[in-house]
């Protein structure tokens, strides 16, 4: 059995996927999917289901949508259980695709300056968990959209990761073809445009990477009012200078790691 968070909310069982048809019961198994083990109360989770109103009796509502959420689980490795005033999901380990990502994106990381062609395998293998926006259809509690918040940005971090490893192993063009995606995509993203920078300098276009410079230098001007930050426009004077650092390893630490 597989619960599915980074796309829609989901739940799968022997490559089938079961049909959760009510939006609440999808935030219900969504919050405690999060955080498998851990008990949530009756008041949190009310919280998370019914932002936009109050409730006089959130027990017995809760009640319901779990009623309705072990008939969708069924007899299988995951269970639905009441604890004292809450509800806790029981699980294997890795039977949540946001866990598995998680921990495959930390493994690839740790990979990237030591065995990048492993890190590329691993980083890769995570990726292809996404179906889409992180529990893009968990509702609007405020822990499913900061979870979603968070998950999007480890999902950058990873990229970023998997753009170095590329990079490691002479894998350029990949990388440049990933990285102008990217870039279009997160424009006033500077790691991303940075890595691009080398990798179009690595694949004897310098040109094209001083011109990328030159576009997030005028579009941080123009929609944020600053200059690129230290770590660009040293990348920029490297490749003005054709410094050899620019062959070397080239990793991109992002903040949230």
């Amino acid at each position: 059995m597989l619960i599915g968070l980074l796309g829609t909310v989901s739940v799968t069982v022997d490559g089938t996927a079961r049909d959760i048809r009510a939006a609440k019961t999808r935030a219900l198994l969504a919050v405690l999917a999060l955080d498998p083990g851990r008990p949530v109360s009756y008041d949190e989770l009310a919280d998370e289901l019914w932002s936009d109103r109050g409730l006089g009796n959130p027990r017995n509502a809760l009640q319901a949508q779990a009623t309705r959420l072990r008939k969708v689980l069924g007899d299988g490795e995951i269970e639905l259980a009441a604890v004292p005033n809450g509800y806790l999901l029981r699980l294997p380990s890795g039977e949540v695709d946001a866990t598995r990502f998680l921990d495959l994106a930390s493994r690839g990381a740790a990979m990237v300056d030591t065995v990048p062609e492993r890190a590329v395998e691993v980083l890769t293998e995570a990726l292809s968990l996404w179906r889409g926006p992180a529990l893009l259809d968990a509702g609007d509690g405020l822990r499913c959209r900061g979870a979603a918040t968070l998950f999007e940005e480890r999902r950058l971090s990873l990229w970023e990761d998997l753009a170095a490893a590329r990079l490691a192993v002479g894998d350029v063009a990949t990388a440049v073809a990933d990285l102008g995606r990217l870039v279009a995509q997160n424009p006033l993203r500077e790691s991303f445009c940075e890595l691009l920078m080398v990798a179009l300098y690595r694949c004897g276009r310098q040109s094209d990477a001083l011109s990328a410079f030159h576009r997030i230098r005028n579009r941080l001007d123009v929609e944020l009012g600053v200059q690129p930050g230290a770590r660009l426009r040293r990348c920029h004077e490297d490749i003005l200078a054709q410094d050899p650092v620019l062959a070397g390893p080239h990793r991109v630490v992002a903040a949230s790691r």
